[in-house]
């Protein structure tokens, strides 16, 4: 994001985020409390006087300098209450109200928590000039949730998170493996629907389809394995060597099976699709407005096993020229709306509004 945002918008200067004593002691506690099965939560990162004092510290951050705008993704806690006469923008995947009860660590939360997790919220996207989410899903929450107007929201796709992007001639010649290579990338086994993605192997062994699961980014749980599961429990693209398997890994792939069972936006999909690797996933959260049935890949239905998944795999991998035709145009997906440089290019136009309605007040 901060690398578009210096092509397409200008001079970026990045100020450090700095966590307050009350939201770091609080988190440890309340993160003890959680591992002796406190049944309730609290989301303390939007308890009022956590989002009081983080705006206290983000005012002294910019205390002395000069800014055009202040772009803030993922910091609603610390816009909600900060005091400034700069334009801010507040990049966003989701919604307080989306939040609860969807992801687990947002269940079961104390009333007041919800309570002020909502005041927190709806000051946060008063005190913005612009609110910028990664999908129509959340961007119409603030609309129909919070009554925030539409002409201050804006759904834009976030793009993929690669250094390096495969030539468009290269992806296109992608063909499929010797042996149906799927894809699974997360860091949560549960909620990203690993134990429906493991059915779907099984199921194409039935039906005689050679086929291997890769796991990245976790080890699945006990009593998970098979001869055709690879484990790769991490990898860091921030490490060059690393990044390089990385993009190894969707480079040989046939598709990308991610079962989730909460999500926004994922940014696996726009990497997958930057390799021409089509996305098998779930109809939840922000995932179809990502993932368009027939042109990157299919949304199934959330109550959908492993036998759903590997039938519409089966279909695709047994019909070369209809998976190339997907694998394509996943690729043309990601070329128009899924990669920086058409956020960025967006966010210019944003940016270059909200400094026009500055300087008409």
């Amino acid at each position: 994001m901060g690398k578009a945002l210096e092509q397409y918008c200008g001079e970026v200067t990045y100020l450090e985020h700095e966590l307050s004593l009350e939201r770091r002691y609080l988190y440890f506690i309340l993160h003890m409390a959680e591992k002796c099965h406190l049944k309730w939560r609290i989301a303390y990162k939007r308890l009022l006087f956590v989002a009081k004092k983080d705006a206290k510290i983000a005012s002294q951050l910019l205390t002395g300098q000069r800014f055009d705008v202040i772009i803030a993704p993922d910091c609603a806690p610390e816009i909600a209450f900060l005091q400034t006469d700069i334009p801010v923008l507040l990049p966003l995947d989701v919604t307080f109200r989306l939040q609860h009860d969807y992801y687990p660590e947002y269940s079961h939360l104390l009333p007041f928590s919800t309570r002020q997790g909502e005041s927190v919220e709806q000051a946060a996207f008063q005190n913005a000039t612009k609110l910028l989410f990664s999908s129509t899903w959340a961007a119409r929450s603030a609309i129909e949730d919070y009554g925030i107007d539409p002409r201050k929201v804006h759904a834009i796709f976030f793009g993929a998170n690669l250094d390096h992007i495969p030539p468009r001639e290269q992806v296109l010649a992608k063909k499929l493996s010797g042996q149906c290579r799927l894809l699974f990338v997360g860091n949560e086994w549960q909620r990203k629907g690993g134990d429906i993605a493991y059915e779907a192997l099984l199921k194409l062994e039935e039906m005689g389809i050679e086929a291997e699961l890769i796991v990245c980014g976790l080890t699945p749980p006990a009593g998970i394995t098979h001869a055709r599961l690879k484990v790769i429990p991490y990898l860091d693209k921030n490490d060059e060597q690393q990044a390089r398997e990385i993009e190894k890994l969707y480079a040989t792939s046939d598709f990308l099976i991610l079962p989730t069972r909460a999500d926004c936006a994922p940014n696996v999909f726009k990497e997958a699709n930057a390799f021409g690797v089509p996305v098998i996933s779930t109809d939840t959260g922000g995932v179809g407005d990502v993932v368009r049935d027939g042109e990157n890949g299919y949304v199934l239905p959330y109550e959908a096993r492993g036998e759903v998944y590997a039938q519409v795999i089966a279909e695709l991998y047994r019909d070369e020229q209809r998976y190339q035709q997907l694998s394509q145009s996943s690729r043309a997906i990601f070329e128009k709306y899924l990669n920086w440089d058409a956020w960025g290019m967006a966010v210019k136009n944003i940016l270059n509004e909200m400094l026009a309605e500055k300087n008409e007040v």
